[in-house]
């Protein structure tokens, strides 16, 4: 029998939902309701249908999950609840595909892991689907295959476009800031790629220039120091010109004892022993799909629990320094 999933608010990659139900027989989305922010589904809502005419749409959440009893709950709304939502979920021992940050607070990442150590078996998987791509896969195969030997230096970019942003970004509490939204990728590709844990941060973020949207920070950058004296950075920011070719401009240079490997315009470049070449890149792949698989016990690649919790946490400790203006250890 088919999983079913219902998807909660329409703020961040729910897409990655409606378009695997499109194709993959293993699920079917059975509703969709607004998030506490109560900001509508409407979006998510016509999104579903295209797969499944009859979905039902709720305005509370908690009604919805108590309705439909789903076995998988995409977690999607203004990310200053993801925390509350999640939570809510793992309560009722339902999977979790969440929009990260999964928490904006320290607090709340703690109650998050309580409850998620507290439920019976369940999958809980973020949302940091850039892992996915087949740059970034091309480049994690790479890496663990000893291409650069061992890495000693890495530097992280995420670059948007800022366009006209309302709702959430406008306010700090319903957002969480830009480290957490936008550097969160970033900040997992350093843990991700290298396999080392943070030490200490210095981060600094500014809303000069953001074109009014309050205090909205649009731009970033976090200096960690790692383990194995691992020196890493992460630039951030909403300053791409709206004239730019894409979106989003993701890069990542990893340099090591034997090469330098860099991630950037969808394409992975090597220089080492054997000369500069380009890398062939890895399949595309959905993250839900490997939710699903995974709930099914399928072995699903997954973004871990616990992977997803850390690098939430290192966020979380980015923008304290950014706010207090001073180096946060990871060991206090």
């Amino acid at each position: 029998m088919a999983l079913k999933v219902c998807i909660i608010g329409m703020t961040g990659h729910s897409g990655y939902v409606t378009k695997a139900a499109e194709y993959n027989k293993d699920f079917y989305i059975s509703a969709v309701s607004d998030g506490p922010e109560k900001a509508g589904c409407e979006k998510v809502f016509k999104g579903s249908q295209s797969s499944n005419p009859d979905v039902k749409k709720y305005e509370d959440y908690i009604e919805m999950l108590d309705t439909e009893k789903p076995d998988i709950a995409v977690v999607n709304p203004y990310c200053g609840y993801n925390a509350q939502v999640n939570i809510e979920c793992l309560k009722r021992n339902i999977h979790v595909f969440s929009e990260k940050p999964v928490a904006t607070e320290l607090d709340e990442l703690e109650k998050l892991k309580e409850a998620y150590y507290a439920a019976d078996g369940v999958v809980f998987a973020s949302m940091m689907a850039i892992r996915y791509t087949p740059w970034f896969a091309a480049a994690k195969k790479a890496i663990d295959a000893g291409a650069v030997g061992d890495i000693r230096l890495m530097n992280a970019q995420k670059s948007y476009r800022l366009g006209k942003r309302d709702g959430m970004y406008l306010d700090r509490k319903l957002y969480g800031g830009t480290i957490l939204w936008v550097g969160s990728h970033a900040i997992d590709w350093l843990y991700w790629l290298s396999g080392k844990k943070f030490e200490e941060v210095f981060a600094v973020h500014s809303s000069k220039a953001n074109k009014g949207h309050n205090d909205l920070e649009v731009s970033a950058t976090c200096n960690f120091r790692m383990e194995d004296e691992v020196a890493a950075t992460a630039s951030i920011d909403f300053l791409r010109p709206a004239e730019a070719p894409s979106h989003d401009d993701d890069r990542v240079r990893v340099v090591g004892s034997t090469g330098v490997l860099e991630v950037r315009g969808g394409q992975v470049y090597l220089i080492n022993e054997n000369g500069e070449q380009t890398l062939p890149l890895e399949e595309r792949v959905n993250p839900f799909d490997e939710v699903v698989k995974a709930v099914l016990g399928n072995n699903g690649d997954i973004v871990k629990a616990e992977d997803t919790f850390y690098v939430t946490e290192a966020c979380i400790r980015a923008r304290m320094s950014a706010d207090e203006k001073k180096v946060i250890s990871f060991n206090a």
